[in-house]
């Protein structure tokens, strides 16, 4: 009896250390490109299910993980081809326009510009459609101007995250609902943490911008749109030899150095693709639809927020309807869906790939012990500090948890936690939402992967870059919270 009881006390424990080294086993695998995202969210969790010895229920606990990220998958598909035509048919030119105009093809004002458009598309609450609006119209100035393309998905998924915490945006209503409060009374007294954190992404975003264009100098308007037309007329060679001699040589009135290489050619002799989605006399642009397109957009977003329907249904409805309309031949729509079906795909079997990662970890007891093992370590003597507490463990938690494991699973606990020390339900709820920053990059937000997709961006290399940098406006919107006696 008493080998059982040890054996028993020994196996949760052993579960916890083995969930946390499949998660490290997985970020170092992909930062250190040994393996790709989707392999390693394959291969790490099975072969860990056969260490937990439960490798005869691999095949249950994958289906499981596929059936609960199935709905994500198909509204990702469909959400790609619907903003892909709104892309095609010329709805964001207006707003690549004015972003070039604001930007000046100053690096500075472009990553600052990148957080700006981020955060205010991000008022629909869906963060795939904030990161394929951003990209579509930011990529093209990074890519022209040699910019670093992890600042830019960096810069998106930080103010992403920030106003991820909106009442409809997920994290703040799952709060609510786990802890049976109002949201408006989780959500509207975090406004000003929320808004320093914001401004704290807008200075991350100066500092960076700062920094490349001291990298790269800059050039002005008319410059970039020449070397634009000409990529266009001449197929990419001639307009990046023109870029490289009479761009990147005026830039700051310098030669040389990482400027001068800024319009280079591209590795392959192929046209600089990044400019192409400004083609004004792109065949498929709609300008006599445009106010349909825009209506209907409207319409869609509208619907989202309000829940009048699954969002998958809604995207599907929209994007066929799109489709249709725009372009009522079957030619045309063959090609549109064909022109986005490399997106679709990957971003589609990224989702189902981490189905496999989730499936297992959860399939398996993992997560339930590793959070276990964490609420258990915490100190008496924090007892009576446990918003602060639950603050910090929402950074890393909600990055190696899905949202609904951490507030459905984790917050529950916390706070009647908090309650035996007399902290209250709702300041426990509102510092679990300061972890959404770094959330936004977890490899467990199908969203991140229509970011990384996009933007041509190894998924290793946004993990890299961006977890310092998110981790830090996490800690800022907390002790904000503290500062202004909201946590």
């Amino acid at each position: 009896m008493v080998g059982s009881s040890r054996a028993n006390v020994r196996y949760p424990f052993m579960l916890t250390i083995l969930g946390f080294a499949m998660i490290a086993t997985f970020l170092v695998l992909i930062m250190m490109k040994k393996m790709s995202p989707i392999a390693a969210l394959v291969l790490i969790p099975a072969l860990f299910c056969v260490f937990v010895g439960k490798g005869a229920k691999l095949g249950d606990y994958v289906i499981d993980g596929v059936t609960g990220l199935a709905p994500t998958a198909a509204m990702l598909m469909f959400a790609i081809v619907y903003f892909g035509v709104m892309i095609d048919v010329g709805l964001f030119d207006p707003i690549v326009r004015g972003i070039l105009r604001f930007c000046r093809a100053d690096p500075l004002r472009i990553v600052v510009g990148t957080a700006l458009l981020a955060a205010i598309v991000s008022l629909d609450g869906d963060g795939s459609t904030t990161f394929m609006i951003t990209v579509s119209a930011m990529y093209p100035l990074y890519k022209r101007l040699k910019m670093s393309l992890v600042v830019m998905t960096g810069v998106a998924a930080m103010a992403n995250g920030v106003m991820n915490t909106l009442p409809w945006g997920g994290p703040t209503a799952r709060a609510a609902t786990a802890l049976k409060l109002d949201a408006s009374d989780i959500f509207v007294p975090m406004i000003p943490a929320l808004a320093v954190g914001l401004l704290g992404v807008l200075a991350l975003a100066y500092v960076l911008g700062r920094r490349e264009r001291k990298r790269l100098g800059v050039l002005t308007l008319d410059e970039v749109l020449v070397e634009e037309r000409e990529t266009v007329l001449a197929g990419g060679g001639s307009a990046s030899e023109a870029g490289a001699g009479s761009g990147a040589g005026r830039r700051n009135g310098r030669t040389g150095g990482a400027g001068s290489d800024a319009g280079a050619a591209e590795e392959d002799g192929a046209p600089d693709e990044g400019f192409q989605g400004l083609d004004p006399n792109r065949p498929t642009l709609r300008p006599r639809l445009y106010w349909f397109n825009a209506l209907l957009t409207v319409a869609l977003l509208t619907a989202m927020i309000m829940e009048w329907l699954p969002i998958p249904v809604l995207f599907l409805l929209g994007a066929a309807l799109a489709l249709t309309v725009n372009f009522p031949h079957m030619p045309d729509q063959k090609a549109r869906i064909a022109a986005h079906a490399e997106n679709v795909l990957n971003v589609s079997g990224m989702v189902f790939a981490a189905a496999v990662f989730t499936g297992v970890l959860q399939g398996t007891g993992m997560v339930d012990h590793m959070a276990a093992w964490l609420v258990g370590n915490i100190p008496d003597a924090m007892g009576p500090h446990l918003a602060l507490v639950t603050g910090v463990l929402s950074i890393p938690l909600t990055y190696f948890m899905s949202n609904d494991g951490f507030y459905f699973g984790i917050l529950p606990v916390l706070a009647e936690a908090g309650q035996a020390h007399g902290v209250s339900a709702v300041e426990i709820a509102r510092a679990s939402i300061v972890g959404q920053p770094l959330h936004m990059s977890s490899p467990l937000v199908p969203a991140v992967y229509v970011l990384v997709g996009m933007a041509k961006v190894e998924f290793g290399d946004h993990t890299r870059f961006v977890v310092k940098w998110a981790a830090l406006t996490s800690l800022v919107v907390l002790g904000a919270g503290i500062l202004f006696g909201i946590v």
